[in-house]
């Protein structure tokens, strides 16, 4: 018998009866969705039979197909490809159906069963990295072989990837279509990575058989080796890349001095090898080399031979920085046309070709900046300051319909996802049936439906997700929704108090918390500005307060220490919002280092070449942010510029 104890859910506040036994009055949130918790821990307890009976129970409710997606997932890859497809096709186009698929294609990758597997392909249509390599090595062993080029950029990736992305260019080894060109490319990337073993199986499809021992003996004293390399087979080049590369990895300064030499007497295409593998090392080793003009120099002296997605973005960072705006030109002109056509490096090229005296490349530019200025992100917000245009008035707020309410009552993706959310399901599975949700509604451009969702939710102070929901309308937006301003009172008391603009203050909120009171991240911080323990107990300190760790789930608490301390590390960086921005995400330190040592910078080439990724994302992010806000607390015109000062030479106030 299934647990029938009476559950307390606030689900909704009609009441019914459940003739389960008569004389049991029970609400409406025991209805079979809330099961879901019951037959979840069976599920992770491997209580088959009970869960089977779960299967029973719920399989006409809005959380029905749980149970069976459960029971599916257990030993996943040995379950037959009719259940899946079945699964599939019952619940066509569900999240877990997409999952379930997804998960079961990866799965039978990892241990080498292509057998069939195509037949699942057609219910995966939103994979993520990991999953597309895995489609995409189905493909290829179903006989697809042109995939190989559609996945170049597993090919040629140094950095860390996925297995199944790893695994896949392996598969392409064996590909025909990788020309002799293709395969020196790769060899050269795995060797200026380091990547001796994966190096040592390239090497064997171009006839070269490098020796794995004679890389190790290079890797202990890579100078040494450069002295007296030989400089006469495709082997002894390779070697010598991966000479330079181990010396630029321990040693930067000294490889750039040593490059020139260690080039001369080789081809032009080796030499310009050798000087990628130093520009590429010292661009992505920033963090511990700090920026050098010479780095770009070696990017310049190998142009000439082709660039990899992420060889190209490299090239173009190191570029913004110095201000070399022919070579952005040519990094840009590298990347492929995808990368090409991303608002980002549109944005940078108008910026190049702004720089130029001639009239037809200004003309260029601003038409550029013409079409970037319609959108309302961050570089279409700089786009907009570039051609002088004043951003002060959000289009109107469309308000969703009351027969789009309607229809949000009968959207099943919806249902499952309020329901999580009203029994307190894990946020896993409520974040994944929101977000595909909304999806749905995104692929019909079903900004109604979306606006909907966003309203329930910011009706029940569901902010995160709301905000979610309402990034993804295409034509017809709400800006109050996008920017929700819960708790505006203190937000703006504790932000004057701090001597700091509210805008700014909210715009770092949504990006850190999505105003949800409870967020805890993975490293500690917590609360709507995600402040770690250790800077709370500084806060408090300053403030002449005792620290209670209780106190930082407070909402008043948790805003007023995080005011304080932005204000506070915004006068120790140059009292600049973006130097503070990125040191409230990666420390006030390293923002600081990243500042300019010779001569000022534009703050939009500062943010843009911040070494780590997700801190650039971050600043991007909350200064755009800050700029709607600024239109929503009554500002006036906003400029993304005038919050984006130029930022001041190193250790200057």
């Amino acid at each position: 018998m299934l647990n029938m104890q009476k559950k307390h859910f606030n689900i909704d506040s009609k009441q019914f009866v459940l003739g389960f036994v008569s004389i049991f009055m029970l609400s409406s949130a025991y209805a079979a969705e809330e099961q879901f918790s019951d037959a979840l821990k069976a599920a992770n307890s491997g209580n088959t039979s009970l869960l089977q009976q779960y299967q029973t129970s719920m399989e006409s409710d809005v959380l029905g197909y749980y149970p069976e997606y459960w029971m599916l997932n257990r030993n996943l890859a040995s379950q037959p490809i009719s259940a899946i497809t079945s699964f599939a096709e019952r619940y066509p186009q569900s999240a877990m159906a997409e999952k379930l698929s997804a998960d079961y294609v990866e799965e039978k990758v990892k241990k080498a069963d292509f057998i069939n597997v195509q037949a699942v392909l057609p219910y995966i249509t939103n994979p993520d990295q990991a999953e597309s390599c895995a489609i995409a090595q189905v493909r290829a062993r179903s006989g697809d072989s042109l995939v190989f080029l559609e996945n170049k950029e597993a090919w040629l990736t140094t950095n860390s990837q996925p297995q199944s992305c790893t695994d896949l260019a392996k598969m392409m080894l064996d590909s025909p279509l990788m020309t002799k060109e293709d395969r020196k490319h790769r060899l050269w990337v795995q060797l200026r990575s380091g990547q001796a073993g994966p190096a040592v199986a390239t090497s064997q499809t171009l006839g070269l058989n490098l020796s794995l021992t004679q890389l190790n003996v290079i890797q202990d004293n890579p100078l040494n080796y450069l002295w007296s390399a030989p400089k006469v087979t495709d082997a002894d080049y390779a070697y010598l890349i991966y000479a330079i590369g181990r010396l630029a990895d321990s040693d930067l300064n000294t490889a750039l001095s040593s490059v020139s030499v260690a080039a001369q007497g080789t081809p032009e295409n080796v030499q310009k090898a050798l000087y990628r593998t130093v520009g590429y090392i010292g661009g992505t080793t920033v963090m511990k080399n700090n920026f050098n003009r010479e780095v770009l120099n070696s990017f310049e002296a190998s142009y000439g031979i082709p660039f990899s997605h992420e060889e190209a973005e490299i090239y173009a960072r190191q570029a913004i920085r110095f201000g070399a705006w022919e070579s952005l030109i040519r990094a840009i002109d590298s990347m492929t046309a995808n990368q090409q056509k991303e608002d980002r490096w549109q944005y940078w090229l108008a910026r190049a070709y702004e720089q130029r005296n001639d009239h037809a490349s200004k003309t260029k530019a601003r038409e550029i900046f013409q079409k970037l200025s319609h959108g309302d992100d961050y570089h279409n917000l700089l786009a907009k300051d570039h051609i002088g245009q004043n951003y002060k008035n959000f289009p109107t707020n469309h308000e969703p319909s009351s027969h789009d309410m309607q229809r949000l009552n009968q959207d099943i993706h919806f249902q499952r996802a309020f329901t999580l959310k009203a029994i307190n399901a894990p946020a896993t599975y409520i974040n994944r049936e929101w977000n595909w949700a909304v999806r749905q509604a995104y692929l019909k451009h079903d900004d109604g439906l979306i606006l909907a969702a966003a309203k329930r939710a910011t009706d029940m102070g569901w902010y995160d997700r709301a905000i979610y929901a309402a990034d993804r309308t295409t034509n017809k937006h709400n800006y109050s929704y996008k920017y929700a301003m819960p708790y505006k009172n203190f937000v703006v008391l504790h932000s004057q108090n701090a001597g700091i603009d509210p805008a700014w203050a909210y715009g770092l909120m949504r990006q850190e918390s999505r105003f949800n009171t409870g967020a805890r991240s993975h490293v500690g911080a917590g609360g709507l500005m995600q402040i770690m323990p250790d800077t709370a107990k500084l806060v408090a300190r300053r403030m002449g307060e005792s620290y209670n760790p209780a106190a930082l789930s407070d909402m008043n608490t948790n805003i007023r220490y995080g005011t304080y301390y932005l204000s506070m590390i915004q006068g120790q960086l140059s009292d600049s919002s973006v130097l503070a921005t990125a040191g409230y995400n990666a420390g006030p330190n390293r923002a600081r280092r990243w500042q300019p040592e010779f001569s000022e910078l534009a703050a939009d080439q500062y943010t843009e070449t911040i070494p780590l990724s997700e801190t650039r994302d971050y600043v991007k992010h909350v200064m755009t942010n800050a700029t709607h806000y600024g239109v929503l607390l009554g500002q006036g015109g906003q400029s993304i510029g005038q919050r984006m000062k130029t930022i001041p030479l190193r250790n200057t106030q």
